[in-house]
């Protein structure tokens, strides 16, 4: 089959599919992925087939703000992808309303490819909630909300793709309550070992693992970090993936200064804040992105924004982990991962200081049962194949019948 799969946003939203399409490459499907250009060198290094998808984070405009421009970028170059045409569209979070219309317009199959829960249910709230439990009738309120307003930010972009294509007039929520209706297939690619599969969730919703990134067989690191993690005790790495972005200084200082009041070696990971430093210091060095794989099974622990597969990775690694949430699903992933208890309780990334970090990084390292935990999920997940089984039921549920 040919196989498009959309996928956009932040790194972390996109390198999971790397993974699964070169699985579904093996399985001897064609493969491309519709994604910023700015992954096109990423894409490519794992023989996959790259197609274009207009849209950039915007780190200056306000959240809000930002998520609105993104859609609307998408949405201009979607149209194009309706040719060449493909047998099946796999879709993300945020590419779904894209991939719903363009299945129609094309006679594609269309089947959700999710990082990150957001059907409704009563057993947790919304992902971009906070976290807190809100009580069963709560939690499905909230589920159904986040879906709303999420469908209403894209209903110009839905507006303005049905016309082009053709379609009948649509509102965005009334697409999405047809495609639930019609049993729309999904896969998570997240492990019931750090989110069990709700029990009233509908038939069709497969939570079957993750999908890492792919990492080339003859990947390394570099040899300055090599060097620094066998100079002395596995440090602590410091990192806020995608976010914050315009506070490289400040947070910089608060990391070193937290570091060596916590008496730890380091790595500040300088992603989009720009974190840096630390070399002043023996025992701290700045890195750059590097596949988790690699170095998180090396580390003390693990200091992150909460991301959906930060959060997988280090519990991969069997390391404990502290997250520092800003928005998003993050709140969500950092309080999961102290009620798994492979970490510490998250520090709202509003809230953080040196004494608070300090603190908390200690008690990640000293605290035997976080690593222990964390080493009891890493076996579990080593257990699936989450790859695996998505090629599997995607076949089965594109199969002609």
């Amino acid at each position: 089959m040919d196989i498009l799969i959309l996928a956009a946003g932040s790194t972390g939203d996109v390198i999971p599919f790397t993974g699964l399409g070169v699985r579904l490459l093996r399985a001897g499907h064609q493969v491309a992925i519709a994604t910023q250009p700015r992954f096109e060198a990423l894409v490519t290094a794992s023989g996959l087939g790259f197609r274009p998808l207009p849209g950039e984070l915007r780190r200056e405009l306000k959240p809000m703000q930002q998520a609105a421009a993104f859609i609307r970028d998408m949405g201009s170059g979607a149209p194009a992808l309706a040719e060449p045409k493909v047998d099946v569209l796999l879709v993300n979070a945020t590419t779904a309303q894209l991939g719903w219309q363009l299945a129609e317009a094309t006679g594609a199959a269309c089947v959700g490819a999710l990082l990150q829960p957001v059907h409704p249910t009563g057993e947790f709230s919304s992902v971009v909630g906070g976290g807190r439990s809100l009580g069963r009738w709560g939690n499905r309120a909230a589920g159904r909300l986040a879906l709303r307003i999420m469908d209403r930010m894209y209903d110009p972009t839905v507006r303005r793709l049905r016309a082009e294509f053709g379609l009948p007039p649509m509102r965005a929520a009334a697409v999405r309550a047809r495609e639930e209706r019609a049993g729309w297939p999904v896969l998570y690619g997240y492990s019931t070992a750090l989110l069990p599969r709700p029990a009233d969730w509908r038939a069709g919703l497969e939570v079957v693992g993750n999908w890492w990134p792919d990492v080339p067989a003859d990947a390394q690191l570099p040899s300055e970090l090599v060097d620094f993690l066998q100079a002395g005790p596995p440090p602590v790495l410091i990192g806020f993936g995608s976010m914050g972005s315009g506070e490289g200084e400040r947070l910089s200082e608060l990391a070193v200064a937290a570091l060596r009041e916590a008496g730890l070696r380091g790595l500040l990971q300088a992603g989009w804040a720009g974190l840096a430093g630390g070399d002043a210091h023996p025992d701290i060095l700045t890195i750059g992105e590097l596949p988790h794989a690699l170095l998180f099974p090396q580390l003390a622990a693990v200091v992150h924004h909460g991301g959906a597969g930060t959060t997988a990775a280090a519990l991969r690694a069997g390391t404990p982990s502290l997250a520092v949430p800003i928005l998003g699903d993050q709140p969500f992933f950092g309080r999961r991962i102290a009620t798994l208890g492979a970490g510490p309780a998250p520090i709202p990334f509003k809230r953080l200081t040196v004494d608070r970090l300090a603190t908390a990084l200690t008690d990640a390292v000293t605290t035997r049962s976080y690593r222990a935990r964390a080493a009891a999920i890493a076996e579990r997940m080593a257990g699936e194949d989450g790859a695996g089984r998505a090629v599997e039921l995607i076949e089965e549920w594109t199969r002609p019948h």
